[in-house]
């Protein structure tokens, strides 16, 4: 072993948070706007560029999204069993960089994409070849490979700057989750106004060369912050140990419990474990017999079971009972994202035949950016709650995350219902104008352009910045806190496998809808020409499953228990340099 690495050990890190931070937060602010600023104006790039409709363009954002989002499980499995955190952040902003560069040459050089449609002969538009595609396909392929390795360890591994045993280090891993979000919205409102602006009006292997730039940037700033980060090693597959438990307690079905269940349970605790020791709990009970040790089973002489796959601990047990409680509750997540993808997508179109003009003035805002003003909203209220609503709560509830995480997320759920029915209110007052007042032109391949405000799109958009506010952080937060320490990569990683998940869904959603229903004699809900649709009844659709998400959301959460722990000493596997 090198002298600048220790083993898993009990030794205090030298936890240097806040001094850590600029290093961090540099490196996430330049890794989300060059990969925001590549991915925020996707949907146009392909309609324009590639020349794909819109339906087209739509589903391959959202399995795109999907497939980085699944991704993230096997980066997660990658770092806390083999690499890392540190390791694997490394390769995938790496990898992230090559992805973004070679998606700027596929805007940069004429044959690496179609000609415009048109520009051959009129009304024509030609797809793109086989290589071309192809080419394109390996940009994404690397990218999917930058978001599958960063996604799930960027977060905690800026929690982990923090010592979780001390008061100011709890408060900070609080605030860190809201800051972190806070550079995302910057970083996304950037992306969505001046490199959006660059790629839609000056060039658009200009304005892909940008967010490539910055994400080299990123790069350099995770690497010189090298030397004094708190770097967490793997302690192995924290997945064998749950099949171990599964399989242990499927072996044992037919054993009775004894009547105090911990009195004949295998209590045995690594002494160099990074994770907490958690505290018995009533749950799940079938899993104990797991622990149940008979007279077959042998026990080293450390305490530990001879044969983890004959007897497992009961911390492991209640290792798999965290994640197996969690599971509920990140399945209500998998709804809650559908109305992300619409604010992500089906905004944009909306904007696109709206007024996008600023007042009487020939500037006309790019579709793309009006989501800016969900970022916007977002970046605004997370400093109000953080310094002024949060401390607040927390001298009424004596508790220090101020209301619980579960009633956060409730919170965001109830305003994502919101979003949708003042979606579908606004969308509905749009295409009224266009069919039954003067237009203001005609958008190529789209139709007649809505005399009404872009600006209209604001409440819709900022209601929904406000919920993500609540639900997405308050989601994040209560993954990373219930799940165990060796499973952080994992926690991470549900967020975005949920918003995958949700993508798959919100296609699957956009497809059933656009083959049954029908508008007219050929038009169908969500037409190309938003005016021959009816955009307004599919978000009422979104609103209906909303509502029945909330209701399955309370009923979980009246039932769920949080993990507790036996002990707040936690040791820590860490290499310093």
């Amino acid at each position: 072993m090198e002298k600048n690495e220790v083993a898993v050990t009990k030794k205090e890190p030298n936890y240097r948070g806040i001094r850590a931070m600029p290093f961090v937060i540099g490196n996430e602010t330049f890794e989300k706007l060059g990969t925001i600023g590549t991915s925020s104006n996707m949907l146009v790039y392909l309609s324009t560029v590639f020349n794909m409709s819109s339906i087209s363009a739509t589903n391959f954002i959202n399995i795109l999204n999907g497939t980085c989002n699944f991704g993230t499980m096997f980066g997660a499995f990658l770092s806390d069993t083999y690499l890392g955190r540190y390791k694997t952040l490394g390769i995938a902003s790496i990898s992230s960089n090559l992805g973004m560069l070679v998606l700027t040459l596929t805007a940069a050089f004429p044959s690496l994409h179609p000609p415009k449609c048109g520009a051959e002969e009129s009304n024509r538009c030609v797809s793109a070849t086989p290589w071309q595609l192809a080419f394109l396909f390996s940009a994404f392929g690397l990218l999917v490979v930058g978001a599958s390795g960063i996604r799930p360890c960027n977060l905690a591994f800026g929690a982990d700057q923090f010592n979780p045993n001390t008061d100011s280090g709890r408060k900070g891993i609080n605030s860190f989750f809201n800051w972190y979000y806070f550079t995302y919205t910057f970083a996304m409102m950037i992306s969505l106004t001046l490199i959006v602006y660059v790629q839609t009006t000056v060039s658009w292997a200009i304005g892909l060369g940008i967010p490539a730039f910055l994400m080299f940037l990123s790069v350099a700033f995770f690497f010189i912050g090298s030397r004094i980060y708190v770097k967490v090693l793997p302690e192995g597959s924290p997945l064998t140990s749950m099949a171990q438990t599964l399989v242990v307690a499927f072996k044992k079905r037919k054993l009775k419990l004894p009547e105090q269940d911990w009195s004949n349970l295998l209590n045995y605790f690594p002494p160099d474990s990074i994770n907490s020791k958690l505290a018995y709990s009533d749950q799940l009970r079938f899993l104990n017999k797991a622990a149940i040790i008979t007279p077959d089973d042998k026990i080293n002489t450390d305490g530990s079971a001879a044969n983890p796959w004959c007897l497992c601990s009961i911390q492991q047990v209640e290792a798999m009972k965290c994640v197996i409680r969690v599971i509920p509750i990140w399945v209500s997540g998998i709804i809650y994202y559908v109305i992300i993808a619409q604010m992500q997508t089906y905004v944009i179109f909306q904007a696109i035949q709206s007024n996008r003009y600023l007042g009487s003035g020939k500037f006309r805002i790019p579709a793309a950016s009006y989501t800016v003003f969900n970022m916007l909203s977002f970046s605004i209220w997370i400093p109000i709650y953080d310094r002024l609503i949060l401390p607040l709560l927390r001298r009424i509830t004596r508790n220090e995350e101020g209301i619980s995480l579960l009633q956060r997320i409730g919170i965001g759920m109830v305003l994502a219902i919101v979003t949708m029915l003042v979606s579908a209110l606004v969308e509905n007052h749009r295409r009224t104008l266009a069919l039954t007042r003067p237009t203001l032109g005609l958008e190529p391949r789209k139709g007649a352009i809505s005399s009404m405000s872009g600006y209209w799109l604001i409440p819709q958009l900022a209601i929904a910045g406000i919920s993500e506010s609540f639900t997405v952080i308050g989601l994040i937060e209560f993954y990373y806190k219930q799940f165990p320490e060796n499973m952080r990569s994992f926690a991470g990683s549900f967020v975005f496998c949920a918003s995958a998940m949700s993508s798959y869904l919100s296609s699957f959603l956009i497809s059933v809808v656009h083959r049954t229903t029908r508008v007219g004699e050929s038009e169908n809900w969500l037409s190309d020409d938003l005016n021959k649709g009816r955009l307004d009844y599919f978000y009422y659709q979104v609103a209906g499953l909303e509502v029945l998400n909330l209701v399955y959301f309370l009923i979980c959460s009246k039932y769920y228990k949080y993990k507790t722990r036996e002990s707040n000493i936690k040791d820590v596997a860490m290499e310093e340099l």
